[in-house]
């Protein structure tokens, strides 16, 4: 369809911001509902009143401190009553260019007397430049009315996404409901062409405060949906996951015999327990699909590799894929270690390797003269093919994006699947993101060890953490130091460790072995430096966040995490996470400069708790369901108006609804229908349409 006004340049303007299509534009919710259906002339305006004016702009200037420009904007505004009003912006110098003599504002604010000039004011009114083509009815659009206010995409202001949405919604007929009658009929909600229409031009009864909290009736029946259709998505792609023909592998006396030969001590009892859930998946006919989450340094590695050698005694391969070079290498290095002893060759390949040693590799993995592979994207190119791969483990899925998993998958005949994350999920994420796995907890640290004690210094008392620090090499003890990765430059975080490895090395600990690590060094480089830390060669070890997962030195007891301010909860308890592995008491020093609020409720939370779960979920609260992972390839799907956080009651609702719906549908015609909406749907909408 062609939307009058969306030109080529606005069209890519709206494209950036994620709205290709019509759909898309009807599903971009305001973001804030204002209302402006109180329109009075200046002259009409009462002080202490909430209150839309329209007027013309008389005058403009910037005053008070120019530096920086954080001076005062005051323009000057009058209408058709002759009276005036004052409008006042602190910081106001970016509006020189915006607010200019001649123009026609709507203004909505709180309505004051200036207590210089003792004229009517309003103080950082909220304002829309109504162009010169704007007609009576379109003013109507942004006044007397509630007026919804929608995030601007590039130079598509709010004021135009009014202007788009209210003639797309003239031009298009009614579209039909998808949402299973009876439910619409049960929850009492209203049709989805009233609900999109409400949504983005509610009625004039409309509850601001319901508006404003996305509780309206309109937003709870699109918030529903969404959810609705998602969990039904999930449920269908479970099922004809547990209905497909996978290999159903053999658990007899010599597998369990084999695991008690491996293991390298006694496993807990979460470790026990996990075990058995995951052989129960295996030994079934079809492909195991299951998220093992754990805190970290819970043992999930440990139960990973029981579960390759279920699959490894059963004449299949193994492969394990990991989001960096580091980890992979950690990885190889532990699984190699536990599977000689069983006379398995493992082996590892990175995207580093020369194309002479990929070449061998792949060549022996072909031919299944490997057993277990280990490797990072690299392991997803295409020539990389296996004999029989019988279980695929992926760690830290979240790095991953949903098709390389799949991709990963299909290199073998419905392997099982063993996705891992040391990321503590809240369940109610859990439930949107691996709606379509089954879940294993480890809930339960290996004996021995001790809550790491966690502290918050100021940059300016450093000298006091360098001294502990000192104290604790000088009993034997090992430390990491860690930069963050600045603004995602990994260069900028190479250098700023560079920097300090020179200062504390030469300056500050002259007479100790200080190392260094970072995401440019060659992965041998890598190896070489972990290596000699592992061994206790290296007594410090300065790093960007590579050694945020999978590094394991139980002699390490001190981690400094510098400009602590920089990192998001979940990393930082990651980070932490790579001391405490000993039986010594281990702590971790978050350093930080000044701190805003969320700043300061960051540290709080670390300082205060261990548990990676209540860590998550205050990270997930702080930053938001789209950062939480920090990447948009995470499979998290991307809601249009539903907030996995806002809307938790309601994603529990909708996930109850669509089981019984799919459980017991109306009809056989009904469940037809709601299906092949999600086909034609589903990719579109989540990205998630046949991975598995």
């Amino acid at each position: 369809m062609y939307v009058k006004g969306v030109g080529p340049a606005r069209a890519k303007m709206l494209e950036a911001k994620g709205l290709s299509v019509v759909e898309d534009l009807l599903y971009y919710p305001p973001f804030r509902y204002e209302d402006r259906s109180n329109v009075k002339t200046i002259a009409q305006l009462a002080p202490g009143e909430m209150a839309t004016v329209i007027a013309e702009v008389r005058s403009a200037r910037l005053s008070g401190l120019r530096r920086k420009n954080l001076g005062l904007f005051e323009a000057g505004f009058s209408d058709a009553s002759r009276a005036t009003l004052l409008g006042k912006w602190f910081h106001g110098g970016y509006l020189t260019s915006v607010i200019e003599p001649g123009q026609r504002v709507a203004l909505y604010g709180k309505v004051e007397l200036d207590s210089y000039t003792g004229e009517l004011s309003m103080l950082h009114p909220e304002f829309e430049i109504l162009s010169a083509e704007d007609g009576e009815g379109d003013a109507a659009l942004h006044t007397g009315r509630i007026v919804p206010v929608h995030e601007a995409a590039g130079k598509v202001t709010a004021r135009v996404f009014r202007g788009l949405l209210h003639r797309v919604l003239e031009a298009l007929e009614p579209v039909p409901d998808p949402l299973p009658g009876d439910i619409v009929r049960r929850m009492k909600f209203p049709d989805l062409w009233s609900a999109i229409r409400h949504l983005h031009f509610p009625p004039p009864e409309a509850d601001l405060r319901l508006l404003n909290a996305f509780r309206s009736p309109a937003q709870t029946r699109l918030i529903f949906e969404e959810f609705f259709w998602l969990q039904c998505g999930l449920s269908l792609k479970r099922q004809r996951a547990r209905g497909a023909a996978g290999i159903a592998f053999e658990l007899n006396g010599r597998v369990r015999e084999r695991i008690k030969q491996m293991l390298p001590f006694k496993p807990t009892a979460a470790q026990k327990r996990v075990l058995a859930e995951i052989a129960r998946d295996m030994a079934s006919p079809h492909p195991m699909n299951r998220l093992l989450q754990g805190d970290v340094g819970s043992g999930k590695t440990l139960v990973a590799a029981e579960a390759a050698v279920i699959a490894l005694e059963n004449h299949c391969q193994v492969a394990v894929l990991a989001p960096t070079e580091i980890l992979a290498a950690q990885h190889y290095l532990y699984l190699r270690k536990l599977f000689e002893k069983l006379g398995y060759v493992t082996v590892l390949l990175t995207g580093s390797m020369t194309a002479r040693e990929k070449a061998q590799f792949k060549k022996l993995l072909a031919e299944g003269l490997v057993h277990v592979a280990v490797g990072t994207h690299a392991l997803l190119e295409e020539d990389v093919g296996f004999k029989r791969l019988g279980l695929a483990v992926v760690d830290e899925q979240h790095r991953f994006g949903v098709m390389q998993r799949l991709r990963f998958i299909r290199k073998g005949v419905q392997p099982d699947v063993l996705v891992m994350t040391a990321t503590p999920i809240p369940r109610t994420l859990a439930l949107t993101l691996y709606g379509d796995l089954d879940t294993s907890v480890i809930d339960e640290l290996p004996p021995g060890r001790k809550p790491i004690i966690t502290r918050h210094v100021t940059e300016d008392r450093i000298e006091q953490v360098y001294s502990f620090l000192q104290r604790e090499v000088q009993a034997g003890r090992q430390a990491y130091v860690v930069y963050p990765v600045i603004e995602e430059s990994e260069t900028q975080a190479m250098k700023a460790a560079q920097q300090m490895h020179r200062h504390l090395s030469e300056t500050v600990f002259p007479g100790f072995r200080v190392g260094l690590l970072h995401g440019r060094l060659p992965a041998d480089e890598k190896e070489k430096v972990m290596e000699s830390f592992k061994q206790g060669e290296t007594q410090i070890l300065v790093s960007t966040t590579v050694i945020e997962v999978g590094v394991d030195v139980p002699n390490a007891t001190v981690m400094v995490i510098e400009q602590a301010e920089r990192f998001g909860l979940a990393q930082m308890h990651q980070l932490r996470g790579r001391v405490g592995r000993g039986a010594a008491q281990s702590y971790c020093v978050l350093v930080t400069g000044k701190l805003n609020e969320a700043g300061r409720e960051r540290i709080r939370t670390l300082v205060e708790s261990n548990d990676g779960f209540h860590i998550a979920e205050m990270d997930l609260k702080l930053r938001g369901p789209g950062e939480f992972f920090g990447t948009r390839q995470s499979g998290l799907p991307a809601m249009r108006i539903a907030n996995i956080l806002r809307d938790q009651e309601i994603l529990e609702l909708a996930r109850r609804e669509a089981a019984a719906f799919l459980a017991h549908p109306p009809s056989e015609e009904a469940l037809r229908q709601a299906t092949d909406y999600l086909r034609g749907h589903w990719q579109r909408r989540y990205g998630l349409v046949t991975v598995g």
